[in-house]
């Protein structure tokens, strides 16, 4: 009889532990923007390409994190930290909650929409060429890539990797945007496909690189201009965080001179400020305007 009496007792305590445990706000039942308001940082995940991302002196930089600082302190997040990793593990460890968000300036497709889900749009796209000085200078696009026959790389999980495989262009894949100057440099490739602002903010910050970048392009898929835009992604259930952002994020798009105050030290211009004529919406569901749009 006693062992059942301590029994119960035991299974009572246990009860109100429980009970306490859950009302005592740990922090396992706040939402992700909560729990950062709380804490007063959040932790971001980023792939070391400039001008989007970068670590420089062991400081976060880059036109992604410093909107991210702006609009997270908008928000009552006054820190933000940075997570390191290949960019085509962003959205696997955003998954598996290694980082709250990522600020890489990922472009919007309808594969990785189906992954994680994207902020409203931060930058528009174009697509450029990196070769060597004097070697396969003026390349215009990706099919003139194909027609010659040049050796190609891009960034793994970039979109400039899909363009090449839709184009039926075999190409090598590298981890960071540096591998990819690397492999031209060394004649590993003879053209690196990646954004026009990234190869012109590398070109410019290595000039001892011997390399040249091509006018930026918009890439044609089967007829379709491939127009892009990049955005902040965040875990598909955390709707609250996502929607907070958007609000903040419109206001600071919206006006020009607030969005250039923050990004223009970065290389970024007028130009890649969205306009409001492609959306979130549209691009995940791969709805691309046509040329005449």
């Amino acid at each position: 009889m006693t062992s059942l009496k301590g029994l119960a007792a035991a299974t009572s305590i246990l009860a109100l532990t429980l009970t306490l445990g859950a009302c005592s706000g740990g922090g396992s039942d706040k939402s992700t923007l909560q729990q950062a308001i709380d804490d007063g940082k959040i932790t971001v995940g980023f792939a070391g390409e400039a001008p989007y991302s970068f670590e420089e002196g062991g400081e976060l930089q880059g036109a992604s994190v410093a909107l991210a600082k702006q609009v997270f302190k908008n928000l009552g997040v006054d820190n933000v930290d940075g997570v390191n990793t290949e960019f085509g593990s962003l959205i696997p460890g955003l998954n598996a909650e290694r980082f709250d968000a990522i600020s890489a300036g990922m472009s919007i497709l309808p594969d990785r929409c189906k992954q994680a889900s994207f902020g409203n749009p931060e930058f528009m796209y174009t697509t450029a060429l990196m070769t060597k000085k004097g070697e396969n200078e003026g390349l215009k696009n990706l099919d003139e890539v194909k027609e010659k026959g040049l050796k190609l790389a891009t960034m793994t999980g970039a979109v400039e990797s899909d363009y090449a495989k839709a184009l039926g262009i075999e190409s090598q894949q590298v981890g960071t945007p540096q591998d990819g100057m690397d492999a031209v440099t060394t004649g590993r490739a003879d053209a690196f496909a990646l954004t026009g602002i990234s190869l012109n903010w590398m070109a410019k910050n290595t000039p001892n690189a011997d390399v040249a970048v091509s006018e930026s392009f918009v890439q044609e898929i089967d007829g379709v201009p491939q127009v892009g835009a990049g955005a902040t992604v965040f875990r598909t259930d955390d709707t609250e965080l996502r929607d907070a952002w958007n609000k903040e994020l419109d206001k600071i798009v919206g006006d020009e001179k607030a969005y250039l105050d923050i990004v223009g030290d970065y290389g970024f211009t007028k130009e890649e400020r969205p306009d409001g004529s492609i959306t979130t919406d549209q691009l995940c569901k791969g709805e691309l305007p046509t040329a005449d749009s």
